[in-house]
This record gives C-alpha cells, structure tokens and sequence, in this order.
C-alpha cells in the first residue's frame, strides 16, 4: 500500500513541475513587449505561489485538527463524564487551528490580487 503512494505521491509532484514549468513558459511567452512580458511572468509565478502557500497552509491545520480529534475521541472512551469539557476544549482549539488556515488564505489573495511587484513594473 505504501509503495502505490509513493508512486502517486511523485507522480503528483512530477505533474506539478511539468504545469508549472509550462505556466512560465507560456507567461515567457506572452507578448513580445518586455514589460507585458514581465508582468505576465510575475502574474504566473505569483499563482503558483499562492497556490503553494495555500497548500502548505493547510496541510498543517488539518493534521493537527486530525490529532485533536483522535485525541479528543480517545479522551471521551477512557472518561465518559468529562465529555463536555473535553467537547468544549477541542472546539476551542480546532477554532485557533482553523485560523492558520484563514492567514493562509489572506496571504495567498495578497499574493494574487494586492501584489505591489506588478505596480513596481506598470508604475
């Protein structure tokens, strides 16, 4: 099982270069013009950017609320009564897990919509 992952898992990485290779080449690409050139380059490379701070920001709120949550699931079957302490401590802290997330997000719109590299060159 472990062996069909790990050839998914490079399979997956390998379409990943080959996309982002072909995203730069086709901006490179764009217009003949060097400022257009330039912008549609940064514009490229500010998605792929977004896209990995999105998927780095991510992967580490939804392993830790994973934990919580087998945590909090062990912590119900040992000790029955305490469940709604342990409900409420798990909410709270899936909730501040959660926001990793959301600061990801915010920085991966920056990226995209607020980025001041494309005012640098049309400025």
């Amino acid at each position: 099982m472990r062996k069909s992952l790990k050839g998914i898992t490079i399979f997956m990485i390998s379409m990943g270069l080959l996309l982002v290779t072909a995203a730069i080449a086709v901006a490179a690409e764009a217009s003949p013009d060097t400022i257009a050139n330039n912008k549609a380059l940064i514009v490229a490379c500010s998605v792929i950017a977004a896209a990995i701070v999105m998927g780095i920001g991510a992967l580490g709120p939804g392993l830790g609320m994973g934990q919580a949550t087998g945590g909090a699931s062990n912590a119900v079957s040992r000790n029955p009564d305490a469940q709604g302490k342990i409900m409420l401590t798990m909410l709270v802290g899936m909730a501040m897990t959660e926001s990793i997330a959301i600061y990801a997000l915010v920085v991966a719109l920056v990226i995209i919509y607020a980025n001041p590299l494309l005012k640098l060159i049309a400025g």
